[in-house]
């Protein structure tokens, strides 16, 4: 072994346990938003695994499996108020964890503060178009359309 040695971040001569100034860290002035960031990632993954697997499995294993699905499939299932929050929580927390994931990339990677700025504006403004539309799909959603005066009446819509 050759005789490098390698010197801590201690103050010199301090055998106490205290950080050189230089490697102390201080009171952020930002608030704990990244820590809040950072749990809602971990929280949002786990609830996300059981709304992404509740719907495979309803959607391609329950009844014909994946040659059932298509617009009936869709509008019976939109009928129902529970299957509308199911799939706008799945939606919501989808569009906000993956924001948040992409905003983390962006804080990691961009180094300049215009670009970051730039590449948060148009993702903020990308993920809050996605989750206004797709909350509209989700309950303005006809599942009883009537087209060119005749009504495709399902077995779920009321008899006109």
């Amino acid at each position: 072994m050759s005789g490098i040695v390698v010197e801590s971040p201690r103050s010199p001569g301090d055998s106490g346990g205290r950080l050189a100034p230089q490697y102390q860290r201080s009171k952020g002035k930002g608030g704990n938003f990244e820590m809040l960031a950072w749990l809602f990632m971990r929280l949002s993954g786990v609830v996300l695994i059981v709304l992404v697997f509740g719907h495979l499995f309803v959607n391609l294993m329950v009844g014909d499996g994946v040659h059932a699905v298509d617009f009936g499939f869709v509008a019976g299932k939109w009928a129902s108020p529970f299957w509308q929050v199911w799939d706008l929580a799945m939606l919501w927390l989808a569009l906000l964890h993956g924001t948040n994931g992409v905003r983390t990339i962006i804080n990691d990677y961009a180094e300049r503060n215009a670009t970051r700025l730039t590449l948060k504006t148009v993702l903020y403004i990308a993920s809050g178009t996605m989750i206004v539309l797709g909350t509209l799909v989700i309950f303005t959603f006809d599942p009883c359309p009537v087209i060119d005066g005749v009504s495709t009446v399902s077995s779920f819509c009321p008899a006109p």
